[in-house]
């Protein structure tokens, strides 16, 4: 991994970077892993590469839908193992849920080494490796799933996934809980809640909820769910963002402005 020093104004984008580049140089992230790691980035711009209050509310709606859950599991691809995989597996170990290693470009190969890399990290029960069913609706590998995992979860954590697998898990009856940086994508607009995060913020930030609502009864988390809307939630993220833009916008006038004045 090249050498960043923490100094530098980018340095969280540019170590995240760094993660996706060392995930496909380990055999861990596919190289279109590449492809969508820029194109998230480019939203985190938009959004002012911060945690909004929409996705701060989708973020305690996830934590309560999570600890409500009989069976929850979590879904794994190779830019998630390449960015937060001793989060996930903290994630995995507070909610006592498997974590199912799942992937559009798969081959065995990549599945194995994720696995190993996420049992580095102390997970107990990584899935994924010997697939015994398949999501219906779906023809290609995303199809894949494990009893005792995706398929018989009732709520699901899908961070940084498609939508027609995104689409095919909620027609199976379960709450979905996506995280991904563009609210106008399908999987956003089909999910359960939609977290508009970038997952290097939005994993430790769940994690923190859930450690903070621990203690709540059955009840309260059931109240927290009660009052949370995902097309609100997404309708709230489109406005922030618009907010931000017209901030940096006015900024940009005000500069022009003084320069005339200079002149």
């Amino acid at each position: 991994m090249t050498e960043i020093p923490k100094s530098h104004p980018r340095y969280a984008s540019l170590m995240t970077r760094e993660r996706i580049a060392d995930g496909v140089r380990n055999g861990i992230t596919s190289v279109q892993g590449l492809i969508a790691q820029g194109r998230g980035e480019a939203f985190d711009y938009i959004l002012g590469e911060r945690t909004m209050r929409s996705a701060d509310r989708a973020t305690l709606a996830a934590s309560a839908a999570l600890l409500l859950a009989e069976r929850p599991a979590i879904s794994v691809n190779g830019n998630v193992a390449a960015l937060v995989p001793a989060e996930m597996v903290e994630l995995a170990s507070l909610l006592n849920a498997p974590l199912e290693v799942n992937l559009f470009h798969r081959s065995e190969d990549r599945v194995r080494k994720i696995a190993d890399l996420l049992r580095s990290h102390g997970a107990g029960m990584v899935l994924g490796e010997s697939p015994d069913c398949r999501i219906p609706g779906l023809e290609h590998s995303r199809a894949l799933a494990t009893r005792g995992g995706i398929y018989d979860a009732d709520v699901v954590l899908i961070p940084l996934e498609d939508g027609d697998r995104c689409e095919a898990l909620v027609r199976m009856g379960k709450t979905v809980i996506a995280v991904d940086l563009n609210p106008l994508s399908r999987t956003s607009m089909m999910a359960s809640i939609s977290i508009v995060d970038n997952i290097t913020r939005a994993v430790p930030n769940l994690i923190g909820k859930i450690r903070s609502l621990s203690g709540s009864t059955r009840e309260d988390l059931h109240a927290v769910l009660s009052d949370y809307s995902n097309r609100s939630t997404l309708r709230d993220a489109i406005l922030e963002m618009r907010e931000y833009l017209t901030a940096r916008m006015n900024e940009l006038d005000s500069a022009d402005c003084s320069a005339v004045k200079q002149i």
